[in-house]
């Protein structure tokens, strides 16, 4: 799941801008991948050539932007970035590692600050992605954000928004916040954690989206900040805000059961057309509820449970229930049960 770097993203493949040194070191690479296949080495690498060709057309990719070599900061290669290509048709942006050299737990604060500051060259910018960074790179729950509010504000044309990471819950860490007072065209919002505060979800729920139809969060483990609950989701749950929302995942938790049952009980839900409830714990004990709530689900296009730890008869069960009333449903990735309650976890953690 976050293994690799995007590939493609808001439709179009993801091209990276290179950092000062990256041609260097993936000539390195390559020269040493040639070396022990006994042919001769490259004098350029596919990186260059693909960025190269996207500059022709800066529209026609999303631009992924990361430090690979380290030979640069973040804030001069964004400026660079936008010297170098013409951002006024840029559509999608994917940033990526934007200083973890050290294994540090450097905030996205000035990266925030720095894209907010070349706004006004990025007119066209559509889709952002923040924090596409592998757990090699950095694990989850220590990317550090900050409030995003005045990024949104500062692009009031954004239409798709994901962020990855929220921060460390040690004192005087930076931590994502996401309370918007207004922004009329964001239509999809994608929180990823190993661990949402439930805060974080009541900023969003009061924020003025008037235009979301999708909502992804991942709700993670306590252990790194996720105290979400049905409750801090009520407004959502009720039908009372986001009014154009038809899509909500609510992935990677360790209470997938009891997200089920509070959609099942939910008037939001006959609203929606697909939910997300993958990456998570859903068991045995779990079973009868979502059988007894699929007239409930009936409606929906598409209901996505992979990543989860029922029997096979079980899986067997919900798949042909949820057929039957003419629902898509993803049942694959099946877990290893276990006799131990702890040992139930969602697929992304640390």
């Amino acid at each position: 799941m976050i293994r690799e770097h995007l590939t493609e993203y808001a439709g179009l493949p993801v091209v990276e801008f290179l950092d000062r040194g990256a041609e260097d070191h993936y000539l390195q690479k390559a020269a040493y991948s040639a070396r022990r296949k006994e042919v001769e080495a490259p004098a350029s690498t596919p990186h260059r050539e693909s960025m190269d060709k996207a500059k022709l057309d800066p529209g026609s990719v999303a631009w992924g932007l990361r430090l690979s070599s380290y030979d640069e900061e973040f804030v001069p290669y964004l400026a660079r970035f936008v010297e170098e290509v013409d951002t006024s048709r840029v559509v999608a942006l994917v940033i990526g590692d934007w200083g973890f050299e050290d294994g540090s737990d450097t905030s996205s604060r000035e990266l925030r600050d720095a894209l907010i500051g070349h706004a006004a060259a990025l007119p066209a910018l559509r889709s952002l992605f923040l924090g596409d960074i592998t757990f090699e790179e950095n694990e989850i729950s220590w990317i550090q954000h900050c409030d995003m509010a005045p990024l949104l504000a500062a692009y009031p044309r954004l239409e798709e928004l994901t962020v990855r990471g929220v921060g460390e819950t040690y004192e005087g860490a930076d931590r994502l916040s996401l309370h918007v007072p207004e922004h009329s065209a964001l239509r999809s919002l994608t929180l990823q954690s190993g661990g949402l505060p439930g805060q974080v979800v009541r900023q969003v729920l009061d924020s003025g989206l008037p235009a979301l139809e999708r909502l992804e969060l991942w709700l993670g483990v306590d252990h790194y900040g996720g105290d979400a609950t049905p409750r801090d989701l009520e407004p959502l749950l009720s039908g009372t805000v986001l009014p154009g929302l038809r899509h909500l995942g609510l992935r990677n938790s360790r209470h997938t059961g009891e997200w089920v049952r509070a959609l099942a009980e939910a008037p939001i839900t006959a609203r929606l057309s697909s939910a997300d409830l993958s990456l998570g714990t859903l068991r045995e004990d779990d079973v009868e509820h979502l059988l007894a709530a699929v007239p409930v689900f009936s409606h929906l296009e598409s209901l996505d449970l992979h990543h989860h730890f029922l029997g096979e008869e079980s899986t067997e069960r919900v798949r042909a229930a949820f057929a039957q009333a003419g629902v898509e449903v993803d049942v694959s990735d099946r877990q290893e049960a276990s006799s131990r309650d702890d040992d139930y976890y969602p697929a992304v953690g640390e």
